[in-house]
């Protein structure tokens, strides 16, 4: 069953199936804690709930908040959906495995973002607060994966994680084509050198960090 995703919330998309791709490569044994940093409608968190984890879903909108919560009941799986921004609502906890596939597109000034997906010029405006959170919840041999776009500067989510200690890598990568908010905005893209003439399809990663024993 595809989670149900009201009008407001992200519905689960390409980036979401590249990251359950990893999440489900990702050894976890029963009883481990995960965390899913902007669940959205919960389509992550129910797959890791089906591993026999531990989930917390977190999201900063209410209607998200909802409709994870009853995804969760329609799917018989137990996810604990806190409302709140990023990590705040998990503060003095720690986690086997995080989760997150956060806004990164980027997007021009002056216009009103839209949440699910807009993240600043330079579409890290979340993403930077990821690394410099993420990173302090995580136990040892833990592991974040978070999804992106190579708009978004995936190099530098590398720089930032290796920085605060982790080991960091690429481990997925796909190219599918422009959907309606990259072609809505493309001549901006290009302009703005973030797309070359050349680019036809946009690439998304997942990055994976292991914070070692």
């Amino acid at each position: 069953m595809n989670p149900l995703a009201p009008p407001g919330v992200y519905s689960p998309q390409a980036d979401t199936a590249l990251l359950a791709g990893a999440l489900s490569e990702e050894p976890l044994p029963p009883g481990a804690e995960v965390l899913d940093v902007g669940t959205g409608s919960g389509a992550l968190a129910l797959e890791a709930a089906r591993r026999g984890t531990r989930v917390t879903g977190v999201d900063v909108s209410w209607r998200a908040v909802c409709a994870a919560r009853l995804n969760a009941r329609l799917a018989g799986l137990r996810v604990r959906v806190r409302y709140g921004d990023l990590f705040a609502p998990v503060q003095g906890r720690s986690f086997d495995l995080i989760l997150s596939n956060p806004p990164y597109v980027p997007a021009p000034d002056g216009r009103r973002p839209v949440r699910a997906w807009d993240a600043g010029g330079d579409g890290r405006l979340v993403l930077d607060r990821i690394c410099r959170e993420a990173p302090r919840l995580l136990r040892p041999g833990g592991v974040l994966l978070l999804v992106q776009s190579a708009l978004s500067g995936p190099e530098e989510t590398l720089g930032h994680l290796r920085a605060a200690g982790l080991e960091a890598g690429v481990t997925r990568r796909t190219l599918i084509p422009f959907g309606p908010v990259l072609r809505g905005r493309e001549h901006w893209l290009r302009e703005g050198g973030l797309l070359s003439a050349a680019e036809k399809k946009e690439e998304l990663v997942v990055v994976r960090a292991e914070l070692r024993p």
